[in-house]
Protein backbone atom coordinates (compact mmCIF):
# COMPACT_ATOMS: atom_id res chain seq x y z
CA UNK A 1 0.00 0.00 0.00
CA UNK A 2 1.27 3.46 -0.90
CA UNK A 3 2.25 5.87 1.87
CA UNK A 4 -0.26 8.73 1.96
CA UNK A 5 0.88 12.36 1.95
CA UNK A 6 -0.82 15.72 2.47
CA UNK A 7 0.80 19.02 1.49
CA UNK A 8 0.09 22.19 3.48
CA UNK A 9 1.42 25.26 1.65
CA UNK A 10 -0.20 28.60 0.87
CA UNK A 11 1.67 28.77 -2.46
CA UNK A 12 -0.72 26.76 -4.61
CA UNK A 13 1.60 26.39 -7.60
CA UNK A 14 4.39 25.03 -5.41
CA UNK A 15 2.03 22.62 -3.65
CA UNK A 16 0.67 21.37 -6.98
CA UNK A 17 4.16 21.00 -8.41
CA UNK A 18 5.37 18.96 -5.43
CA UNK A 19 2.19 16.90 -5.56
CA UNK A 20 2.73 16.13 -9.24
CA UNK A 21 6.30 15.00 -8.60
CA UNK A 22 5.31 12.76 -5.68
CA UNK A 23 2.57 11.10 -7.72
CA UNK A 24 5.31 9.79 -10.00
CA UNK A 25 6.94 7.96 -7.09
CA UNK A 26 6.07 4.28 -6.82
CA UNK A 27 5.37 4.03 -3.09
CA UNK A 28 3.71 7.39 -2.35
CA UNK A 29 0.42 9.09 -3.09
CA UNK A 30 -0.90 12.60 -2.34
CA UNK A 31 -4.37 12.81 -0.81
CA UNK A 32 -4.83 16.57 -1.18
CA UNK A 33 -3.29 20.02 -0.67
CA UNK A 34 -4.38 22.74 1.79
CA UNK A 35 -3.28 26.37 2.18
CA UNK A 36 -2.85 26.57 5.98
CA UNK A 37 -3.24 24.81 9.31
CA UNK A 38 -6.86 25.85 9.79
CA UNK A 39 -7.86 24.24 6.51
CA UNK A 40 -5.94 21.14 7.57
CA UNK A 41 -7.83 20.95 10.86
CA UNK A 42 -11.10 21.06 8.94
CA UNK A 43 -9.95 18.24 6.65
CA UNK A 44 -8.81 16.09 9.57
CA UNK A 45 -12.38 15.96 10.91
CA UNK A 46 -12.80 13.12 8.42
CA UNK A 47 -10.52 10.21 9.46
CA UNK A 48 -10.07 9.26 5.81
CA UNK A 49 -8.21 12.55 5.29
CA UNK A 50 -5.49 11.83 7.87
CA UNK A 51 -2.23 10.95 6.06
CA UNK A 52 0.91 9.08 7.01
CA UNK A 53 3.10 12.10 6.22
CA UNK A 54 2.43 15.84 6.28
CA UNK A 55 4.66 18.09 4.17
CA UNK A 56 4.27 21.36 6.03
CA UNK A 57 5.26 24.85 4.92
CA UNK A 58 6.72 26.93 7.74
CA UNK A 59 5.34 30.30 6.61
CA UNK A 60 1.56 30.20 6.14
CA UNK A 61 -1.20 32.69 6.99
CA UNK A 62 -3.81 32.18 9.74
CA UNK A 63 -2.11 29.11 11.24
CA UNK A 64 1.58 28.76 10.43
CA UNK A 65 3.84 25.73 10.32
CA UNK A 66 5.00 26.00 13.93
CA UNK A 67 1.49 26.03 15.37
CA UNK A 68 0.33 23.33 12.97
CA UNK A 69 3.28 21.06 13.83
CA UNK A 70 2.58 21.40 17.55
CA UNK A 71 -1.09 20.57 16.98
CA UNK A 72 -0.18 17.50 14.93
CA UNK A 73 2.29 16.32 17.60
CA UNK A 74 -0.35 16.59 20.30
CA UNK A 75 -3.41 15.31 18.46
CA UNK A 76 -2.01 13.01 15.76
CA UNK A 77 1.47 11.88 16.89
CA UNK A 78 1.48 9.04 14.36
CA UNK A 79 1.50 11.57 11.49
CA UNK A 80 5.09 12.35 10.53
CA UNK A 81 5.75 16.02 9.83
CA UNK A 82 8.31 17.09 7.25
CA UNK A 83 8.89 20.84 7.10
CA UNK A 84 8.92 22.60 3.73
CA UNK A 85 10.96 25.77 3.73
CA UNK A 86 12.72 28.44 1.71
CA UNK A 87 14.44 29.56 4.92
CA UNK A 88 17.90 28.59 6.07
CA UNK A 89 17.73 30.42 9.40
CA UNK A 90 18.77 28.21 12.29
CA UNK A 91 16.15 29.75 14.58
CA UNK A 92 13.21 28.78 12.35
CA UNK A 93 14.45 25.24 11.81
CA UNK A 94 15.22 24.75 15.49
CA UNK A 95 11.72 25.93 16.34
CA UNK A 96 10.24 23.41 13.89
CA UNK A 97 12.25 20.57 15.45
CA UNK A 98 10.99 21.54 18.89
CA UNK A 99 7.46 21.72 17.46
CA UNK A 100 7.67 18.11 16.34
CA UNK A 101 9.06 18.07 12.79
CA UNK A 102 10.94 14.90 11.87
CA UNK A 103 12.87 16.51 9.04
CA UNK A 104 13.26 19.32 6.53
CA UNK A 105 12.99 19.78 2.79
CA UNK A 106 14.07 22.87 0.89
CA UNK A 107 11.48 23.75 -1.74
CA UNK A 108 14.04 23.71 -4.54
CA UNK A 109 15.00 20.12 -3.73
CA UNK A 110 15.71 17.76 -6.66
CA UNK A 111 12.99 15.11 -7.22
CA UNK A 112 15.41 12.25 -6.55
CA UNK A 113 16.34 13.77 -3.20
CA UNK A 114 12.66 14.32 -2.42
CA UNK A 115 11.95 10.63 -2.95
CA UNK A 116 14.99 9.66 -0.88
CA UNK A 117 13.83 11.98 1.91
CA UNK A 118 10.36 10.43 1.96
CA UNK A 119 11.86 6.93 1.95
CA UNK A 120 14.08 7.89 4.88
CA UNK A 121 11.12 9.27 6.81
CA UNK A 122 9.18 6.03 6.33
CA UNK A 123 12.06 3.66 7.04
CA UNK A 124 14.00 5.53 9.73
CA UNK A 125 11.47 7.99 11.13
CA UNK A 126 13.50 11.08 10.22
CA UNK A 127 15.19 12.97 7.40
CA UNK A 128 17.69 15.79 7.80
CA UNK A 129 19.91 17.32 5.09
CA UNK A 130 23.69 17.23 4.84
CA UNK A 131 24.29 18.85 8.23
CA UNK A 132 22.84 15.82 10.00
CA UNK A 133 25.90 13.62 9.82
CA UNK A 134 28.31 11.69 12.01
CA UNK A 135 27.31 11.21 15.63
CA UNK A 136 24.00 13.02 15.08
CA UNK A 137 22.80 10.43 12.57
CA UNK A 138 24.11 7.63 14.79
CA UNK A 139 22.17 9.01 17.72
CA UNK A 140 18.93 9.28 15.74
CA UNK A 141 19.25 5.89 14.06
CA UNK A 142 20.37 3.97 17.18
CA UNK A 143 19.24 5.84 20.31
CA UNK A 144 19.86 2.86 22.60
CA UNK A 145 23.47 2.42 21.52
CA UNK A 146 24.01 6.15 21.49
CA UNK A 147 22.83 6.41 25.06
CA UNK A 148 25.38 3.82 26.14
CA UNK A 149 28.25 5.60 24.41
CA UNK A 150 27.00 9.13 24.95
CA UNK A 151 29.74 11.70 25.20
CA UNK A 152 29.90 13.39 28.57
CA UNK A 153 29.35 17.16 28.44
CA UNK A 154 30.45 19.47 31.21
CA UNK A 155 27.99 21.79 32.95
CA UNK A 156 28.98 24.83 30.90
CA UNK A 157 28.51 22.95 27.64
CA UNK A 158 25.08 21.79 28.78
CA UNK A 159 24.10 25.35 29.70
CA UNK A 160 25.23 26.57 26.28
CA UNK A 161 23.42 23.73 24.50
CA UNK A 162 20.13 24.57 26.22
CA UNK A 163 20.46 28.24 25.28
CA UNK A 164 21.37 27.30 21.71
CA UNK A 165 17.90 25.73 21.44
CA UNK A 166 16.28 29.12 22.00
CA UNK A 167 15.90 32.01 19.57
CA UNK A 168 18.71 33.94 21.29
CA UNK A 169 21.64 35.14 19.21
CA UNK A 170 25.14 34.09 20.23
CA UNK A 171 25.69 37.59 21.60
CA UNK A 172 22.56 37.26 23.77
CA UNK A 173 23.67 33.79 24.89
CA UNK A 174 26.95 35.37 26.01
CA UNK A 175 25.02 37.88 28.11
CA UNK A 176 23.08 35.03 29.75
CA UNK A 177 26.30 33.17 30.52
CA UNK A 178 28.15 36.35 31.56
CA UNK A 179 30.88 35.85 28.98
CA UNK A 180 32.06 37.40 25.72
CA UNK A 181 30.76 36.44 22.26
CA UNK A 182 34.22 35.02 21.52
CA UNK A 183 33.93 32.70 24.53
CA UNK A 184 30.49 31.59 23.34
CA UNK A 185 31.95 30.81 19.93
CA UNK A 186 34.56 28.75 21.74
CA UNK A 187 31.85 26.70 23.47
CA UNK A 188 30.12 26.22 20.14
CA UNK A 189 33.25 25.16 18.26
CA UNK A 190 34.26 22.78 21.05
CA UNK A 191 30.86 21.08 20.88
CA UNK A 192 31.01 20.93 17.09
CA UNK A 193 34.31 19.06 17.35
CA UNK A 194 33.30 16.87 20.29
CA UNK A 195 29.98 15.82 18.71
CA UNK A 196 31.18 15.82 15.09
CA UNK A 197 28.55 18.38 14.08
CA UNK A 198 28.66 21.47 11.90
CA UNK A 199 25.65 23.65 12.72
CA UNK A 200 23.56 25.00 15.57
CA UNK A 201 20.62 22.96 14.31
CA UNK A 202 22.68 19.80 14.65
CA UNK A 203 23.48 20.71 18.26
CA UNK A 204 19.80 21.16 19.05
CA UNK A 205 18.78 17.84 17.49
CA UNK A 206 21.54 16.13 19.47
CA UNK A 207 20.32 17.79 22.67
CA UNK A 208 16.72 16.75 22.08
CA UNK A 209 17.58 13.16 21.20
CA UNK A 210 19.75 12.82 24.30
CA UNK A 211 17.14 14.43 26.58
CA UNK A 212 19.35 17.41 27.38
CA UNK A 213 16.81 19.75 25.83
CA UNK A 214 13.10 19.50 26.60
CA UNK A 215 10.59 20.00 23.81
Amino acid sequence: MATSIVIADDHLLIAKAISGIIEQFRHFTVLYEVENGLALQEKFKNPKNIPDILLLDISMPLMDGFETARWISQEYPHVQVMALTMQNEDEALIKMIKSGAKGFLHKNIHPTELEAALDSLVQKGYYFPDWATGKLLHTIASPEKAEQSQIVLNQREIEFLKLAATELTYKEIGEKLYCSPRTVEGYRDALFEKLNLKTRIGLVVYGIRNKIIDI
